[in-house]
């Protein structure tokens, strides 16, 4: 198992895996050319991501499953910091999913080009996630275990650091863009009114019988069922476990002791007093 220092490396004060990511692509990436016509999903990790990649597809597609069902979510709606993503050469509308912090968002999109759609998850479950993720992927780093991974991802030494610093940046400078933001529970109580307000603000008109047909091929059953859109072929540690594993709202109970969750809550409530935000934190 690779130690930590060898299995990240920081660009500008972010963690990003060394061997998915490479410093030279990040430099180009914040001089990238952007079109009135791009769409960029933002995101901390394990908050929506595959889900919006899926969503975004069907909604340009006017719902048609065909364009779930023959191309990769990561080539439908890639990544624009992994290397290789053909940014530029992509035609319009070109639909990107990111992790980046503000800092490192290519600065024309600061000129009001483009468009952001900032999905926030609350933390306990985004921390939960994260690290079943971690011990299934082949790619990452396994944790030790739970209450050390706690620890680190408090902490901001994890892929793309720090959660707390991630959405208060991006809340603290959303009116430099072309900006909508949403949560992964808003999805999930209502998806059919997440939809219609994500396709008001990227100026797409459904009609019911297309919005339905979106709304039918990104529920998380059918996602996972789904090849393209489940990323089965992502190399794994073992039979166990998805890359997709449950998509609810409050496993973080299954996970953490009442010790740990009061020790979270009060960091919490101290690193997000003066942002005006409000996360569903379980189903009830």
């Amino acid at each position: 198992m690779s130690t930590t220092s060898s299995y990240y490396f920081q660009y500008k004060g972010c963690n990003f895996v060394s061997t998915i990511y490479n410093k030279e692509h990040l430099e180009q990436l914040e001089h990238f050319e952007i079109q009135d016509t791009d769409v960029f999903v933002v995101t901390y990790p394990k908050s929506g991501t595959i889900w919006m990649q899926q969503i975004m597809s069907l909604i340009y597609s006017d719902g048609d499953p065909a364009a779930v069902q023959g191309k990769p979510a990561l080539e439908r709606v890639p990544w624009i910091e992994v290397p290789n993503s053909n940014f530029s050469a992509r035609p319009s509308p070109r639909l990107n999913v990111t992790h980046l912090p503000y800092h490192l968002i290519p600065k024309a999109l600061k000129e009001k080009k483009g468009k952001i759609i900032y999905v926030a998850r609350n933390p306990k479950d985004v921390l939960v996630s994260s690290y079943y993720f971690h011990q299934h992927l082949a790619m990452y780093e396994s944790p030790k275990d739970f209450p050390d991974f706690l620890e680190k991802f408090i902490h901001g030494r994890v892929e793309f650091s720090c959660w707390f610093d991630h959405i208060r940046e991006w809340y603290a400078h959303k009116d430099e863009f072309n900006f909508l933001f949403i949560t992964y529970e808003a999805l999930k109580k209502d998806l059919r009114a997440s939809i219609q307000k994500i396709c008001n603000f990227v100026g797409r008109q459904l009609d019911d019988d297309k919005l339905d047909a979106v709304i039918e091929h990104s529920m998380f059953d059918v996602m996972k069922k789904n090849p393209m859109a489940n990323y089965e072929g992502i190399p794994k540690k073992s039979s166990d476990g998805a890359f997709l594993r449950k998509g609810s709202i409050g496993d973080w109970k299954n996970n953490f002791t009442v010790t740990q969750s009061e020790m979270f809550d009060r960091i919490f409530q101290e690193r997000m007093k003066d942002v005006p935000l409000e996360f569903i934190w379980d189903n009830e």
